[in-house]
């Protein structure tokens, strides 16, 4: 019997609250009402994966597959696949387009991780397009003039916050690795649309209604978001010619068209011209930024390698601690409706943040023990702490083996969702996981050249020190901040089954560990798997999806000595399946499809 409809009928005598349930269980009010006909002209295979999505079916195809957050995105990552383009040239396309129609959460002014997987020598590679201190900043930063932390808007709207961006470089940077389509062609759709104009999407007419008082602070976002004086609604038709330009100059002359010259002194002009809030963004950081390479964080767990991010972001690290404390456990024989599983699960995340907090930074500054944080025998360790029965009343950082003497205090970094990711699959097996983000929903709210600037420095520590000890994760020139990011290539025996990730903050990673047990334990299909209501804990409250059958855990999880809190948990996570078919999962909660051929 499948190990789902089992789990299901034990709960049912048992009396227990099923949560793996049909993905409308979970679709959110916003993206319940939205329809095809909320985007002009969808192809009919993109009209059929919207209608797959919300019937709680995966997407299937035998060649290529592309997931990501709105179908305008797909289409144009679709008609680069399907022209021989590899997952790269297509990623190229599918980032152009979300900057355009879903500014909020990426594009030109933010940054990115890839993860690679490269079919012809069956490695795996990541990319680090992570934005940068200016030289300019110092630890004080995000600090009163008495010492103490910034209110968290206080810090992020306007130019305090603008790190250098990362995302250009990034596209340029993977399209010369792997790419073999004209690098030009790739910003068609996103010129054409730009220029022509796109249908504005039901969450982007929401967010920007919502973030109004904002928005309207600076008056070249204000002239963009609010045309004709008001906020623009669903299904109105936006034009962005700045951003088709933008998009010409970095056609014809590459990244470089962003980093030096009349793109770069812009963007330096809004961030330290920003009234009540410059920042201190110089034309040097743009001209110093690169993209770099970092050793790939692969964990094994079920006979599965699970590859992803390392410093700066804290993605692979705590994803894989958290899977590597499970692997001792038998979630597949507990099942998706079990108490048990959410204690192990919620305790397995409380452990490995505690580390992450203590641990993880950029790694060009701080030492991290990365092999250390996710050696077998430390996790098998850690892991004997999850053996009781009940809640762990308290939890504190581990002490990994590592080559330093270094003594770090935990760190309280603020970090708000608004991010995207992008999973694509291409004909020849190469497969690419890139999670991209501005940070917060309209970043630093600075608008130029028909593109957002990021807040990602709020990332950082606001404190420096804590009990007279320094914060790893604090501000310093060059420095990137630590990410939560976790774009993730799931292996078996050297070839991909999973491409995975999702925004949302710090519970992204909470996000993209459920989602590959219920694929890899619970053998839910990948649309259940990415659809099923979140059950998410990281500092020891237990956040439960409102509206949604995870609520009917809260009684069973407060048993067990959890406080548990229901909350909207608006993930947005794009996964393929590889096997001997594709499988394409897109999340409910969000606006976005897979779609292949």
């Amino acid at each position: 019997m499948h190990k789902c409809v089992l789990a299901l009928l034990v709960a049912l005598m048992l009396g227990l609250p099923a949560v793996a349930q049909q993905a409308a269980d979970t679709v959110a009010p916003e993206a319940a009402a939205e329809t095809p006909a909320a985007f002009a002209g969808l192809s009919p295979d993109a009209a059929s994966a919207w209608e797959a999505k919300q019937s709680g079916r995966p997407t299937q195809a035998r060649d290529w597959m592309v997931a990501a957050a709105n179908p305008l995105a797909v289409e144009a990552g679709a008609r680069v696949l399907r022209a021989g383009g590899s997952a790269a040239d297509a990623m190229v396309a599918v980032q152009a387009v979300l900057g355009l129609v879903e500014p909020q959460s990426s594009g030109l002014g933010g940054g990115a991780f890839l993860v690679w997987y490269d079919a012809q020598t069956g490695t795996v590679t990541t990319l680090d397009g992570r934005e940068t201190a200016p030289l300019a900043a110092t630890p004080r930063l995000f600090q009163t003039a008495d010492g103490e932390p910034l209110a968290f808007f206080d810090a992020v709207v306007g130019g305090r916050s603008v790190g250098t961006p990362g995302t250009p470089m990034l596209l340029e940077e993977a399209h010369r690795r792997w790419g073999r389509a004209n690098w030009a062609g790739l910003f068609d759709d996103a010129i054409r649309l730009a220029e022509a104009g796109f249908k504005v999407s039901p969450r982007l007419a929401d967010l920007v209604a919502a973030d109004a008082d904002r928005l309207r602070l600076f008056p070249a976002t204000e002239s963009y978001f609010f045309p004709d004086g008001g906020p623009p609604t669903a299904g109105e038709t936006l034009t962005n010619p700045a951003y088709a330009d933008t998009l010409r100059r970095l056609a014809q002359d590459g990244s470089r068209a962003v980093y030096t010259g009349a793109v770069a002194e812009d963007i330096v002009a809004a961030v330290r011209g920003a009234e009540g809030n410059p920042g201190v963004l110089s034309t040097i950081d743009l001209a110093l930024y690169r993209v770099k390479e970092r050793p790939a964080v692969c964990v094994e767990y079920r006979a599965h390698d699970v590859c992803g991010m390392g410093p700066p972001s804290s993605g692979g690290l705590t994803v894989g601690q958290i899977l590597g404390l499970l692997e001792q456990y038998d979630l597949s024989a507990l099942g998706p409706d079990n108490p048990e599983s959410w204690r192990l699960v919620g305790d397995a995340a409380r452990l490995a943040f505690a580390d992450r907090g203590r641990y993880m930074a950029d790694s060009d500054f701080v030492p991290v023990p990365v092999e250390g944080l996710v050696d077998p025998a430390y996790l098998a360790s850690r892991a004997r702490l999850l053996a009781g029965d009940d809640a762990l009343p308290e939890v504190a950082p581990g002490t990994p083996e590592w080559d330093h003497a270094r003594a770090w205090a935990d760190d309280a970094s603020i970090e708000f969702p608004s991010t995207s990711h992008i999973s694509i699959v291409d004909a020849d097996g190469n497969a690419l996981s890139m999670t991209t983000t501005i940070e917060n929903g309209f970043g630093s709210r600075l608008f130029v050249r028909g593109f957002l600037l990021n807040n990602e420095l709020t990332d950082f520590s606001f404190r420096s020190h804590a009990d007279g000890l320094p914060i790893a994760n604090r501000v310093a020139p060059g420095k990137r901040p630590r990410s939560s990011m976790a774009p993730t290539i799931v292996l078996r025996d050297g070839a991909p089954v999973l491409v995975i990730g999702s925004p949302g903050g710090s519970r992204i990673i909470g996000y993209v560990a459920q989602a590959i047990i219920a694929h890899l334990d619970w053998d839910m299909n990948l649309q259940e798997a990415v659809a099923m209501p979140h059950l998410v804990n990281r500092f020891g409250t237990y956040d439960l999806e409102a509206g949604t059958t995870a609520s009917n855990l809260a009684p069973a999880l407060a048993r067990l000595g959890y406080e548990t809190h229901l909350r909207d948990l608006n993930s947005g996570l794009h996964a393929i399946a590889v096997g001997s078919i594709l499988q394409g999962g897109a999340d409910p909660r969000r606006e976005g499809i897979a779609l292949g051929d």
